[in-house]
């Protein structure tokens, strides 16, 4: 495996990362939000990531065999609650809103391992790069 494979793979994990750190961010900012019916109550999102196994699962992308890419966000599928509230102007009919199915706690995990996978990924790169200096160190002498 070259070092342009390793960058490359590492840079696919950091990039599938950021985004499950940003469906993260997104889920925390409309935890809090209430809809008057089920289907318009906001629903976490979470991104499904794909191994690239072999050549014909790479693109422009991520071109690199053993990196990973998001293949698609895909919604909890937790349901809504519904909430006693005839006061909200969202309020239904019967006095009923719906709040996002988003978990603070849950949310609060993925950010952490999002995070600490991030941080390893970008070990990864600085390794292989301690590396590459080393040996091109050795090559001078």
């Amino acid at each position: 495996m070259s070092m342009d494979n390793i960058f490359g793979i590492a840079g696919t994990a950091l990039n599938a990362q950021l985004t499950r750190m940003n469906a993260t961010a997104s889920n925390l900012a409309n935890a809090g939000t209430v809809a008057s019916t089920e289907k318009e109550a906001f629903r976490a999102k979470r991104p499904v990531f794909k191994a690239l196994v072999d050549a014909q699962m790479t693109h422009n992308g991520a071109p690199y065999v053993g990196g990973v890419k998001i293949d698609r966000m895909a919604d909890d599928t937790a349901i809504p609650r519904r909430v006693s509230d005839p006061k909200n102007p969202l309020a239904d009919e019967n006095g009923y809103v719906y709040q996002s199915n988003v978990s603070e706690v849950t949310e609060m995990v993925e950010m952490m391992a999002a995070a600490r996978s991030y941080q390893n990924n970008v070990e990864v790169i600085n390794t292989a790069r301690q590396l590459m200096m080393r040996t091109l160190d050795i090559s001078k002498a």
